[in-house]
């Protein structure tokens, strides 16, 4: 009986001095390892993805990835021209732009959060964020940039307001390290629907109390989205955990019948039924990915997987 269904084997890795990031993934798809495989599986999407020329692509993840060293493997996907469009939160925004003028620092995940209160440090995981690399220079940089941006025009939507930011910080020592100026010097839109949830979208309130007269003009971004995504013949999406990106990504492109190639990496569950947990099938459902879709969920953490992943696909492109 075994004989007559067909099955590949499973092949050891073997391992060797100067290996390439791309050789050990491709051996990941024959070791029959269970996250490995569909890390190599999910290579193969995102090489194919990017192979297609009828193709627009999306990027989502959330911002926690950008205050670790995984924020220049984001920054590398868009200095490359890797993603054609960025969907995120502001908590991107904050890190990037933060971490322009201030560093972050190793931390613990069991540290004494009391002591850490009381020292003005937040925990981000096992990262440690002292105040002034964040509140205090945030205030300082943005509020001066905000009060320019808005003596050009009154209202603007968050990717052109995103890249009046990439290109105040062009001359920055550390400017050319950002995301967000790579957004800019690439023409590569970042939209983020939820704004105002985090300390970007915090100093645009605090302006906004004397000048009422400013606005952030969501549907322009909505209208660039559904223009894309109803002008492409196919599209596409790498997605990184979960939440408002995750699902503004998967939302419009079930306008045109889902996406023909999607990549998941997340460390949530599906059986609590969240959307961050809910696997490429779950979206085969909606309609947010095409049953004949290219796809893959990948469970694990980005910050280990996405840098292995971009290593392998930058070998093979």
């Amino acid at each position: 009986m075994i004989k007559q269904i067909p099955m590949p084997t499973v092949k050891d890795i073997t391992l060797k001095k100067s290996m390439t990031a791309d050789e050990l993934i491709k051996q990941y798809l024959l070791s029959g390892g269970f996250t490995a495989k569909n890390v190599s599986l999910g290579v193969d999407i995102l090489e194919k993805m990017h192979n297609d020329e009828n193709c627009f692509s999306f990027l989502s993840f959330p911002a926690c990835i950008c205050a670790t060293g995984c924020r220049g493997v984001i920054k590398d996907l868009i200095k490359n021209k890797l993603v054609d469009a960025v969907i995120t939160t502001t908590g991107t925004l904050d890190h990037d732009i933060a971490r322009v003028w201030k560093d972050y620092f190793h931390g613990s995940f069991i540290a004494d959060d009391k002591t850490l209160h009381k020292k003005n440090i937040y925990r981000l995981g096992n990262i440690f964020i002292p105040f002034e690399s964040y509140g205090l220079i945030l205030e300082k940089k943005l509020l001066p940039m905000i009060n320019d941006i808005f003596k050009i025009k009154q209202k603007w939507s968050t990717k052109d307001f995103i890249w009046e930011i990439g290109k105040k910080i062009s001359n920055e020592k550390n400017g050319k390290e950002s995301i967000v100026y790579w957004a800019w010097k690439n023409k590569i839109p970042i939209y983020i629907p939820g704004i105002t949830d985090g300390a970007v979208g915090l100093h645009l309130w605090s302006y906004y109390q004397d000048h009422r007269g400013i606005a952030i003009d969501l549907f322009q971004d909505e209208q660039e989205l559904s223009d894309f995504v109803f002008e492409a013949k196919k599209t596409g999406a790498l997605i990184i955990g979960g939440g408002i990106s995750k699902h503004h990504t998967i939302w419009w492109n079930q306008f045109k019948g889902g996406l023909d190639y999607a990549v998941y990496i997340t460390t949530a569950v599906e059986y609590d039924g969240s959307l961050s947990g809910a696997h490429t099938r779950e979206a085969i459902s909606w309609g947010k990915i095409k049953e004949s879709a290219d796809s893959v969920t990948i469970n694990g953490d980005a910050t280990v997987i996405l840098p292995l992943m971009i290593s392998s696909l930058l070998d093979r492109i």
